[in-house]
């Protein structure tokens, strides 16, 4: 009983552990930790089957590891036709309502006899690199458990021992099948976290960024300028014609414009290394960036008002620039840079500029030929869409 006790007790620790975890590499982390300890381990690894890519990804390597191994690897992958068990034992096994069962390989290539005879009847090959792996790596055997998540093969947990340490028997492939029914378990509760994380964090109409996460990474880019210097540039934008295209059009159309408009804003976002693209609400739209240039960051706003001018529907974009590279006097608060932003998209939206303007800059304000000055009465705002 006492090992049963034990192991009962390495099960609730690790579901634990993968419920404390606030990230997916932590809970990643936490699952292969757990792992190895419960099957007294000295190395383990938790591996994703990408299938549109055919490939085993390793999300994470824990415990004592070889050279060259990385605990959160960025490219370490094996294609699955090396690997037949990813596509065909961990999936056939128990696609036909069965279970999904772990299995042992050893540095030599042997197995007891109860091993081979639940497990090698689909094939002695299937352990060809494992075995390759174990030698190279200087471990003597390991023990692979599939995971399923949403009745899909979803990985593999991986547990392995030192050369000269008790190999893994049966009972060992059980317990590691037990594991992987709780690190699925752990994994699905970390996805639906994550989606929740995201969601809050997330325009749904354009896929941006939105007004939350901004001020979050505002607040956070501030406190960086106010520490080191760091040049922090706020892009702010209003969308112009969308209610004409929404009388004219509907709803869905108008849409469809908000979310043309938010690709052309992600693509040219990604010209500035770290900018975050975002819909505050509305028409209203923003960049953000920490460390470009100020010269950079209006280059690329320039270009999207360029952009936003060729957009099929619509009537361009007011933009307004504020950038602690600029003469703008001292910035303290995240409060402060948005204003100075937003007063310039102002003055943007007024003049009906075709380029931005530039807070702390004398730049000449270009008007569009043939329509006059809009009156700053016409500014639709948001209830509470500043700050």
């Amino acid at each position: 009983m006492g090992g049963d006790d034990a192991r009962l007790r390495a099960v609730v620790s690790l579901a634990q552990a993968m419920a404390a975890a606030h990230t997916p590499r932590g809970s990643w982390r936490a699952a292969a930790l757990g792992a190895c300890e419960a099957l007294g381990g000295s190395f383990a690894a938790l591996s994703v089957w990408e299938r549109g890519r055919g490939r085993l990804r390793v999300l994470v390597n824990a415990g004592q590891r070889a050279e060259g191994e990385e605990e959160f690897p960025e490219a370490e992958t094996y294609p699955v036709h090396q690997f037949p068990e990813i596509t065909e034992f961990l999936h056939e096994r128990w696609a036909g309502g069965g279970e999904p069962d772990a299995w042992v390989e050893t540095a030599d290539g042997t197995v007891d006899a109860d091993m081979d005879a639940g497990v090698r009847e689909y094939g002695s090959g299937y352990g060809r690199e494992r075995v390759a792996a174990l030698r190279r790596r200087g471990r003597g055997c390991c023990v692979i458990a599939p995971i399923v998540l949403h009745g899909r093969a979803w990985g593999e947990l991986y547990v392995a021992r030192p050369v000269g340490a008790p190999v893994f028997g049966r009972a060992d492939a059980d317990f590691a099948t037990v594991l992987a029914a709780v690190v699925a378990a752990g994994i699905s509760q970390a996805e639906r976290l994550e989606e929740v994380r995201k969601l809050a964090f997330t325009d749904p109409l354009t896929g941006l960024a939105n007004r939350r996460a901004v001020d979050v990474r505002l607040d956070e880019a501030v406190e960086r300028h106010r520490a080191d210097g760091a040049v922090v540039s706020l892009v702010v934008c209003d969308l112009n014609g969308l209610k004409q295209v929404n009388d004219t059009h509907g709803h869905a159309v108008g849409d469809r414009l908000l979310e043309r408009f938010g690709s052309v804003l992600s693509r040219c976002g990604a010209m500035l290394p770290g900018a975050l693209a975002a819909r505050l609400g509305g028409d209203e739209f923003c960049l953000l960036t920490v460390g470009p240039e100020a010269d950079d960051v209006v280059r690329v706003a320039t270009e999207l008002c360029e952009r936003a001018a060729e957009l099929e529907l619509g009537d361009g974009v007011a933009c307004g620039i504020a950038s602690t590279g600029d003469p703008i006097g001292p910035v303290v608060s995240a409060r402060r840079l948005f204003r100075l932003a937003d007063a310039a998209q102002y003055r943007a939206k007024a003049a009906r500029s075709v380029k931005p303007v530039v807070a702390g800059r004398d730049g000449e304000v270009i008007r569009l030929a043939d329509s006059p000055p809009r009156s700053p009465h016409d500014r639709r705002h948001l209830r509470g869409s500043r700050p």
